[in-house]
């Protein structure tokens, strides 16, 4: 099955923000595009926005003057849903409610022929509800754009239980026509992005209700320990923090509250309280004019240890072995194929973070997961309340020797980057083993729609098969309600591999 041919129309029923950006799209990949609102001279409004845009891809030469003119013929703004008869695909963008979806694809199936391709962009509800209403589900799927669709890579290719395998491979082909990079997925809560992410967002949460640390030193963390593009506390701010938690809810009331996707409730206070972030001028972040942003907690300067003894390779700090040595501190080595720490000259031990508490121990202070501990440029240290200062002063000194911000926050399992990489590890475990996606296509959605710096599984396999197991069956231990619980899929992956070599760890 191949991609609808360019001289088919295409529809785009709802012209708001997404229903344009689809429209877009389809036209400058060359369709006839019919634009159709049930709000009188909207498509008139919106053809006239899509024109203005096109205008400012001349302006910015992407996109010839003729090119334009052409696009320009072929957008028709109709006034009836009769008028999109004839089409061969229609995408629907229209309100977030499963009756008015439903109701508005009971009367396009009266009027589009039956080789129509009918689609929806919904983001939160379910394709396989969505279709229930058709006489003929099997012509019905998802395209799940991103905002803004002109732009963003990424289209989410959902079938639903009934969608035939010629629809879906059609719109897959479609779309990559259009120059997208489509990704098929099972219809489930959340898709492949907004499934796999909620731990992006809730473990920062998590963290700051736990008086772990405040929003900017998370945010701080996130972006120059772990490389995410944006720290989720101004992330949701950007996005609105109301339609942030209304995906969440969405996804945990799909899964029938299930704990690993439960909403946070400082972000319920906030959405309640009217911050919603930019758009309201003030959400986890103050956006007034002159309005001081918060800076992350920075530990003043402290001398470095003259050397450390390193227990074993530390796993995936290994790196800093070799960092320490740059910075001309002596490291001594002491056999550990198992080794995840440093012992200071203190006596204390530091320690990559494990899903373990520093006050477990006498005297340890735990470092977060680092993308790339070369390039990163601050690290989080942790301490418990029998940490010695001395000990907490050489492991800051340490981090400071190696050009790294260091960011002290609370006794906190798992940290910051180490609990959010591994849950986001086991929840792309768990969509794959339930069908919902491949590997290589949860990846690619998870880099593309969310600028993640590695997909779930590139992550998986830079940390070893056992690293997120046992993280999370650590933090699962310490907070037993079955949030951090590995899933199935995730213990056959982290022991299979093992079995095989002859031994578990």
């Amino acid at each position: 099955m191949t991609a609808l041919d360019l001289s088919s129309p295409v529809a785009v029923v709802g012209t708001g923000t997404m229903g344009q950006g689809i429209a877009q799209v389809a036209l400058v990949a060359g369709h006839p595009v019919r634009l159709y609102d049930a709000v009188p001279g909207r498509a008139r409004e919106a053809a006239d926005t899509i024109g203005a845009r096109l205008d400012r891809l001349v302006e910015k030469d992407r996109l010839t003057g003729t090119d334009r003119d052409a696009a320009r013929a072929r957008l028709s703004p109709v006034e009836s849903l009769a008028d999109l008869a004839g089409c061969a695909l229609v995408v629907e963008a229209v309100l977030e409610r499963l009756d008015v979806k439903q109701e508005l694809l009971r009367e396009l199936e009266g009027i589009v022929g039956e080789d129509c391709l009918l689609a929806t962009n919904t983001s939160s509800l379910s394709v396989t509800a969505i279709a229930g209403a058709l006489r003929n589900p099997g012509r019905f799927v998802g395209l799940h754009f991103f905002n803004p669709a002109p732009l963003l890579p990424l289209v989410e290719v959902v079938s639903g239980f009934a969608t035939d395998v010629t629809s879906a491979t059609r719109a897959y082909e479609t779309a990559r026509a259009w120059g997208k990079t489509p990704v098929a997925c099972a219809d489930t809560p959340g898709f492949i992005v907004n499934r796999i992410a909620r731990p992006f967002y809730a473990e920062a949460f998590a963290v700051y209700e736990d008086q772990g640390a405040d929003p900017a030193t998370i945010d701080a963390v996130l972006r120059e320990c772990g490389g995410f593009r944006m720290g989720a506390f101004e992330l949701t701010d950007l996005i609105g923090q109301d339609v942030n938690e209304s995906v969440t809810h969405s996804v945990w009331q799909s899964f029938f509250q299930d704990v690993r996707f439960a909403p946070s409730l400082a972000q319920r206070r906030l959405v309640e309280s009217g911050r919603l972030g930019r758009k309201s001028g003030r959400g986890w972040y103050d956006y007034a004019d002159g309005a001081d942003r918060p800076e992350p907690h920075t530990a003043e300067k402290h001398q470095p240890p003259a050397y450390v003894v390193a227990e074993g390779t530390l796993g995936p700090a290994g790196e800093l072995l070799a960092l320490i040595r740059e910075a001309g501190i002596q490291v001594r080595e002491e056999d550990d194929d198992h080794g995840t720490r440093l012992v200071l000259p203190s006596g204390g031990q530091l320690a990559l973070a494990d899903g373990q508490t520093s006050v477990e121990f006498r005297d340890v202070v735990y470092f977060d997961l680092a993308l790339d501990y070369r390039r990163a440029t601050r690290i989080a240290v942790s301490a418990g309340q029998d940490t010695a200062p001395r000990t907490l002063s050489e492991a800051i000194g340490l981090f400071q020797a190696l050009g790294k911000d260091v960011s002290v926050i609370g006794d906190v399992p798992g940290m910051i980057v180490a609990r959010t990489v591994a849950r986001i590890v086991d929840l792309a475990h768990d969509a794959v083993a339930k069908g919902v996606a491949t590997e290589e296509d949860v990846d690619t959605a998870m880099r593309l729609g969310v600028n993640y710096p590695l997909g779930p599984f590139e992550w998986s396999r830079k940390l070893g098969r056992m690293w997120a197991f046992s993280l999370l069956d650590d933090l699962h231990d310490r907070d037993p309600r079955g949030r951090y619980a590995p899933s199935l899929a995730l213990y056959r992956h982290a022991f299979a591999t093992d079995k095989r070599e002859g031994g578990t760890s």
